[in-house]
């Protein structure tokens, strides 16, 4: 198909996620590669209701690849998801000459585009969020880094918790989603991990008591993995540490998790990502969102994507449940 793209737009949405600025370099040195001029929104979609962008070379995405967080920066607006705010979004979209416009974010960014979409606005996803919560994808750009980031934090913890013998319980981000809870306490042996799918697991009298199981068994500490979608782990300490006489403390890692330099996974997964979100373009598709699926980067339909429901899967209660101690 002959290329008629001659000008896109790529912005960055939601939280921010390590390996958001490997999928903008991506993005921009494919299209200029292939004769497509492009524009760097700035803040998100509050950079379209703004006017706000740069125009972009090869040399406005050195250097970045190995740097967190996103050179085009990021946010959230409420004004855009009205009308009036979406049509002076797209009426700034197409002053800008844009034939599409990339959204590299989350679930929410992803809901956005779909509004520009119904306007007329070619747009392409790249699923960006470290809680993996996106339903159409097994993968999201800046998972793989906050895993890791909260998993050294735990076995850290660990350490000093052996030392004192205590409960800790450790906070990773996932207001709706456990997955990085799931992961992390999985993989740092914790004795307890709690989830939002799963809140009926996370009584405090239940915990209470297979803490003091645990302890009475010789075991020497005690980690609770508490996904903050769950509830207050100050809180939850406190309760703990009345229930049971044992020294009980609790650390929220929060924003640390989105931070530092990406993984390897996620800086060459996010650049296969944006180089495939260009490819499509250059294809002639429309409104897609680029996925990972068996291992594999496709793409879907945008509207098919966001239908898609996702729950935990159950490999990952059946391995909690076959390592916990019991």
């Amino acid at each position: 198909m002959i290329n008629r793209i001659k000008c896109i737009g790529v912005l960055s949405s939601g939280g921010d996620a390590p390996g958001m600025n490997a999928c903008i370099r991506a993005v921009v040195r494919t299209a200029i590669n292939n004769g497509i001029d492009v524009k760097g929104i700035n803040r998100g979609f509050n950079g379209l209701l703004e006017n706000e962008y740069r125009d972009m070379d090869k040399n406005s995405v050195s250097n970045i690849v190995n740097v967190g967080g996103t050179i085009l920066y990021t946010a959230r607006s409420k004004e855009f998801m009205t009308e009036e705010g979406l049509n002076i979004a797209v009426n700034n979209s197409k002053k800008m000459g844009l034939d599409a416009v990339i959204v590299i974010g989350g679930d929410g960014s992803f809901r956005g585009a779909k509004k520009l979409k119904e306007k007329g606005i070619n747009v392409i996803g790249i699923p960006a969020t470290i809680d993996l919560d996106i339903p159409c994808t097994e993968y999201t750009i800046g998972f793989d880094t906050a895993i890791n980031t909260a998993m050294e934090g735990i076995d850290r913890i660990r350490d000093t918790s052996t030392s004192h013998a205590r409960c800790s319980i450790v906070e990773v981000m996932g207001r709706n989603a456990g997955y990085i809870a799931l992961y992390t306490g999985i993989s740092t042996g914790a004795e307890e991990i709690l989830i939002p799918e799963k809140k009926e697991l996370a009584s405090i009298d239940s915990i209470i008591t297979r803490v003091k199981i645990a302890m009475k068994k010789g075991k020497k500490h005690y980690i609770i993995v508490n996904a903050e979608g769950v509830g207050n782990s100050y809180e939850l300490a406190k309760k703990i540490e009345q229930g049971t006489g044992i020294e009980t403390r609790a650390t929220v890692l929060g924003y640390l998790q989105r931070g530092g330099s990406p993984t390897c996974r996620d800086r060459v997964l996010a650049s296969i990502m944006g180089v495939s979100a260009v490819k499509n373009l250059l294809d002639g598709k429309q409104n897609r969102i680029i996925v990972v699926k068996n291992g594999v980067v496709k793409d879907i339909d945008i509207d098919e994507g966001l239908n898609m429901t996702k729950g935990i899967l159950t490999e990952f209660l059946d391995t909690v449940e076959g390592v916990e101690s019991k």
